[in-house]
């Protein structure tokens, strides 16, 4: 139990320090490139902190433990945008500009009622046991391939970051491959070593392997996303953290649930309808506080990160 401990505490300290590492590399490339902060967070970023996601989902699923894989990605969604954007805009109100509000958040909410469907139409079809097929898993992958098209149409027509814009020497090509990588590897390794210790004291109390997926693996995977949103609010590059939120959702679904069901298929046991519709109530929630003032203020922040803790209450009190 001492070294489990010993563990995550070195997997939270290389999870926040790659998440620095990552910001500054991302916001060095969007200065190198002229495109948006927003963009960044929706590729580079998100893609590099959604890397554990992607590593614990498929390992559990070549495992047999299909419903930690798809808690994971359940619960990691759901830690993202209630957790991880309550607390930024707790630590600094983030901005949302129009694309964010008319398209970006929209894609957000397309891609939970996509995990919606994808697992129950089994289910309501033919009466047979929920899972998410080899066609489903390659369906996500399909949209996975138009939204990483969308988003490259709007790098050519987003405007600069105020960065950009200014007469600072950009960064050194090798500097920003440099922190890109370290970041990477230090948020994927630290995040797969607060997981392992993690899960294995839950799993020896006896928890559910979803309900484990749900809470302790998706928060241990998210711990990327949250540590690189922060530092991102906190440096004030805050579409870089609501781009990483959004992205790494989109990537959560379409690209580690595709890739994941079409290499095997994953049956469905332990994801209730809860925590479906949880899931979709907090992507329709963040579109509402995004498209009020087209930012997420701090007690808005606050309501979302209210809404995560009641959630994992529930849950705990349901084991």
């Amino acid at each position: 139990m001492l070294l489990n401990i010993v563990f995550l505490a070195i997997g939270a300290a290389l999870v926040l320090w790659g998440a620095d590492r990552l910001t500054e590399g991302a916001s060095g490339l969007a200065r190198r490139f002229r495109v948006s902060d927003l963009v960044i967070g929706l590729t580079v970023v998100a893609f590099g902190t959604s890397l554990p996601e992607f590593v614990v989902s498929c390992m559990s699923a070549l495992g047999g433990s299909s419903d930690m894989a798809l808690g994971n990605v359940v619960g990691s969604n759901l830690f993202n945008t209630l957790a991880i954007v309550g607390a930024t805009a707790l630590v600094a109100p983030i901005a949302a500009g129009r694309t964010t509000v008319a398209k970006d958040v929209p894609f957000a909410i397309l891609a939970s009622l996509m995990l919606i469907a994808v697992v129950s139409d089994r289910a309501l079809g033919d009466g047979g046991e929920p899972m998410v097929s080899r066609g489903d898993g390659l369906v996500l992958l399909g949209f996975f391939v138009v939204f990483m098209a969308y988003t490259f149409s709007i790098a050519r027509t987003a405007a600069p970051t105020n960065e950009a814009k200014q007469a600072t020497p950009p960064m050194a090509y090798w500097r920003i491959a440099l922190w890109v990588v370290v970041g990477v590897a230090c948020l994927v390794g630290g995040g797969q070593l607060f997981v392992r210790s993690a899960s294995e004291v839950a799993l020896s109390l006896g928890v559910s392997e979803a309900t484990v997926g749900l809470t302790i693996v998706a928060g241990g995977t998210s711990l990327p996303e949250l540590a690189t949103s922060v530092v991102a609010a906190r440096k004030g590059s805050s579409s870089i953290a609501i781009g990483n939120v959004i992205g790494s959702n989109l990537f959560n679904v379409f690209f580690v649930l595709g890739a994941c069901a079409a290499i095997r298929p994953m049956h469905v046991a332990g994801i209730s309808w809860l925590d479906l519709v949880v899931l979709l109530g907090s992507a329709v929630l963040l579109w509402v506080f995004t498209a009020t003032e087209r930012r997420v203020v701090r007690w808005e922040g606050g309501v979302l990160l209210g809404g995560y803790v009641a959630y994992v209450a529930y849950l705990v009190a349901t084991v």
